[in-house]
């Protein structure tokens, strides 16, 4: 399988299974293009008729071109059979139930009342909480217990927002580094904040021991402050934002993430990128909002071309600052053309339920923090394990094979099936697909592969 497109002025092939991305001129992406659906006849006699007013286009120069594809076939780097379909459940299955990462829902309450929160205000469906030390060691033991072989581990301090029991963050940090030693691991630890109680013990504790801060901001103070308002209705833009900017320089400009939300009022979000930039941010996401389709801030099918066109704009800022000496990083454009992620990875997706979990307050497991408060999720606690195996087992068996709408997609292999939480609340089934996210997807992976491209062409 392969995919063709035309983006910032590159005529791109992508070879699915193999992973090769190849930047070629117009002849050559007409060819290949054409290759398995025409006969080599036919290709060319298309070629030359096209290209008539070319003298650089000859029958001996397609020659040449046809030589060079069939050499690229021979090395696995074009037009590359599927050899990963036949061990999809395996490799998944040779990790289930080795949990590496946990997600610890330390306050179930917010000092926000954001409209657009999938977690109903922090309280995900219920009641407000606090986590208790008792529950926070007991969930950092589980999670030792249930690494078998892994070394490092990752705790994400999560909400609602954590920061309401920072004191709790605080002990349970001190309570991983006393255990990590003896246990044979090293704990990496990331804080998702709204930035409302950020202060200097915050930032200082937070530059010791956090790897990453997530830090929530949607960018321009209009749209920020339509949506993240305290409980008296007034935005938080003013409070926050020099908070940010002091963790940040403290931080020296590194391992934070700036998580902005885009919705129905902005879907030209490069504008909120572009304030970001100007206020010194650097580390950048923003990221569709999650909601129910008739929710007044959810995307609708008129703002998809309006998006799809700002992911195109977001690289073209992109390549303009790394030009001027002024390069910024966006989450979802991250991707290593050289490297990138193990085979395992690309079929069987981010392991939530089997590899990642979210604990409640309360000590109970789920597939992830999107997953908590819908009853029939709950996969057990933290003291008896997973109880509930058979909702594991459907987690266990997602992967990009597992959904049949994956099967002629081109980017199968760098969204590895998507989000497992999307696609329930979009079809009723983890195994299901969310089209609308698939189409962003999509857009997003275009743009990224080109930015890296247009990078190497330029070293």
């Amino acid at each position: 399988m392969i995919h063709c497109y035309k983006l910032g002025g590159l005529n791109i092939v992508l070879d699915i299974f193999s992973g090769s991305v190849h930047v070629v001129d117009e002849v050559a992406y007409d060819i290949i293009e054409r290759y398995e659906q025409y006969e080599r006849d036919e290709i060319s006699e298309y070629i030359l008729t096209k290209y008539a007013d070319r003298a650089d286009v000859t029958a001996a120069d397609l020659a040449d071109c046809f030589e060079d594809i069939e050499e690229l076939k021979a090395q696995g780097k074009l037009f590359t059979p599927d050899t990963f379909a036949p061990m999809a459940g395996a490799l998944k299955q040779k990790t289930s139930g080795v949990v590496k990462a946990l997600c610890l829902h330390v306050a179930h309450t917010c000092n926000l009342n954001c409209a657009y929160c999938f977690a109903s205000q922090g309280k995900y469906q219920g009641d407000r909480a606090l986590m208790s030390l008792e529950v926070g060691k007991r969930a950092l033991d589980f999670l030792v217990e249930h690494s078998e072989g892994r070394r490092n581990l990752e705790v994400d301090f999560f909400g609602g927002e954590p920061l309401m029991n920072f004191q709790m963050v605080k002990d349970l940090v001190a309570y991983a580094r006393s255990i990590e030693g003896a246990a044979g691991k090293n704990f990496r630890f990331t804080l998702t904040t709204n930035g409302v109680l950020i202060d200097q013990d915050v930032i200082d504790f937070a530059n010791k021991e956090m790897s990453n801060v997530v830090l929530s901001l949607d960018g321009r103070k209009e749209i920020h402050d339509r949506y993240r308002v305290d409980y008296n209705g007034k935005g938080s833009w003013e409070k926050i934002v020099p908070k940010f900017q002091d963790l940040v320089q403290q931080r020296g400009g590194k391992n934070y993430y700036m998580r902005g939300t885009f919705t129905h009022a902005n879907p030209d979000f490069v504008k909120d990128i572009e304030e970001m930039l100007s206020l010194g941010f650097n580390e950048l996401s923003m990221e569709p909002v999650v909601c129910a389709p008739d929710d007044p801030s959810a995307l609708t099918e008129q703002d998809l071309p309006i998006v799809l066109e700002q992911y195109e704009k977001l690289a073209e800022l992109m390549a303009q600052k790394r030009k001027a000496g002024k390069p910024f990083t966006f989450y979802h454009y991250m991707i290593d053309l050289k490297g990138g992620p193990c085979i395992y990875k690309r079929v069987s997706g981010c392991g939530s339920g089997t590899e990642y979990m979210a604990v409640t307050p309360w000590g109970d497991l789920y597939p992830c923090h999107q997953f908590v408060g819908d009853e029939a999720f709950q996969l057990g606690d933290i003291w008896q394990g997973v109880t509930n195996t058979a909702k594991q087992e459907e987690f266990a068996a997602c992967n990009v094979y597992s959904r049949e709408e994956c099967n002629d997609c081109w980017a199968k292999l760098y969204c590895s099936g998507g989000c497992a939480a999307n696609a329930y609340h979009a079809t009723g089934s983890v195994t299901g697909v969310y089209e609308y996210g698939c189409k962003l997807f999509r857009k997003r992976m275009e743009c990224a592969i080109m930015l890296e491209a247009a990078k190497a062409l330029e070293e």
